[in-house]
């Protein structure tokens, strides 16, 4: 065995990934034959829509889209991210310098925090929160602020708390909405709350918009660049992993302040040679083609959310009652109160092992999160109600 051992500071850095635990037990259950039903992981289950499927195999056989890309993304791409705000929010893009393609959300913001945040810059971000919010401030060696998020709580009233307790100044935001895991919606008068706040105290402020198209019971998410002034201090990301069913081809794009965008566009011209050219034109067609797939992707995913809260709310033993929500494809639930002792991680583990459901334990997303499940929507309705049906079995005989 070789005597020299490597560190990797910034690895250490990062907690455990608790999500990991449940991920490993669902794999063995499964390695035993055993049937269970995964609601963890966020994997969206919808084929992507074959219109687009086919454009990308068109474009896939012709020999010039086999070379490198750009890393910006091409113009039609850039373009269909401009006519989609216009289109959705009323919201002016110039293609040209407020727009960018990226490999899906999570590696744009990654990339965007990287060149943007050092050691000594402090970052301010909710939690609980989904993991790459917090994970990318430790990647770049930053100073990360948890500011709590729920129903319960004014997040710009904590936002001032942390701000005034915090030292050097916050130089970045990150915030999303429709929130992933908890759900939580704002309006236009939240963004507006945002926008003033940044502005007010020199903030850049990065909003992750990955669910901007799947919202139901007619709830419309804003786009914070609806905001006048929002693009002195902010940059979106937007996703068609959900929306349009692409999570496996890595597609989206972000705009706004033409300054971060032109700071992505630098750090992605050294780290990568852009989208193949294929699947950007797989986004063009998603972006410039029939909405048609959207509003039933959203159909399908509010099938899902009813049959898994209203099954779970049926008069009797095993009642569950969890409020809907208004957009995602999560459900975020409080664990009953008879087994909310056992923590969000330990209650996960059970479930999985006697209802045969995975589920992904609110700690793994922030401290915030004790006491609370996430359910992600990736099976169809028929699995969801055997779900409900183990999960109802399970919680009977739990409770005292």
């Amino acid at each position: 065995m070789s005597e020299f051992r490597h560190d990797f500071d910034k690895l250490k850095r990062l907690p455990p990934y608790v999500l990991a635990e449940v991920t490993a037990l669902r794999h063995s259950a499964r390695a035993n034959g055993e049937d269970v039903i995964d609601l963890g992981m966020g994997n969206p289950d919808i084929p992507t829509p074959p219109h687009i499927v086919d454009k990308i195999c068109e474009s896939a056989r012709i020999g010039r889209n086999h070379r490198y890309s750009t890393s910006r993304g091409v113009p039609n791409l850039r373009l269909g991210a401009s006519e989609w705000y216009e289109r959705n929010h009323g919201v002016t893009i110039d293609p040209e310098t407020e727009a960018i393609a990226v490999i899906g959300a999570k590696e744009g913001l990654s990339h965007f925090v990287l060149v943007t945040i050092g050691p000594g810059d402090v970052v301010l971000a909710p939690d609980p929160a989904y993991p790459i919010h917090q994970y990318s401030v430790i990647f770049a060696g930053g100073d990360l602020r948890h500011v709590p998020l729920s129903p319960e709580t004014d997040f710009i009233e904590s936002l001032e708390t942390a701000m005034a307790r915090t030292w050097p100044k916050p130089k970045l935001l990150i915030i999303s909405f429709p929130a992933n895991p908890t759900t939580q919606v704002v309006d236009l008068a939240f963004m507006q709350r945002v926008v003033e706040f940044a502005r007010e105290h020199h903030l850049m402020v990065i909003h992750d918009f990955a669910y901007a198209e799947i919202c139901f019971d007619g709830y419309k998410p804003p786009s914070i660049l609806e905001v006048e002034g929002a693009k002195d201090v902010a940059i979106e990301f937007v996703s068609l992993s959900k929306s349009h069913s692409m999570a496996g081809w890595r597609i989206g794009f972000a705009a706004g302040n033409r300054d971060m965008i032109h700071a992505l566009t630098r750090i992605k011209s050294y780290l990568d040679y852009g989208i193949p050219t294929p699947i950007q034109v797989g986004g063009i067609v998603a972006l410039r083609g029939p909405q048609d797939c959207v509003t039933e992707n959203v159909a399908e995913y509010k099938l899902r959310r009813d049959a898994l809260v209203e099954g779970l709310a049926q008069p009797g033993e095993g009642q569950w009652k969890i409020e809907k929500p208004l957009a995602t494809m999560f459900v975020w639930a409080q664990i009953p109160e008879p087994l909310r002792e056992l923590g969000s991680l330990e209650f996960s583990k059970r479930l999985l092992q006697e209802a045969k459901v995975a589920v992904a334990p609110g700690i793994g997303f922030g401290e915030g999160g004790e006491g609370y499940v996430r359910f992600a929507l990736v099976e169809n309705t028929h699995r969801i109600h055997q779900a409900v049906r183990g999960i109802r079995k399970f919680l009977r005989s739990a409770q005292p």
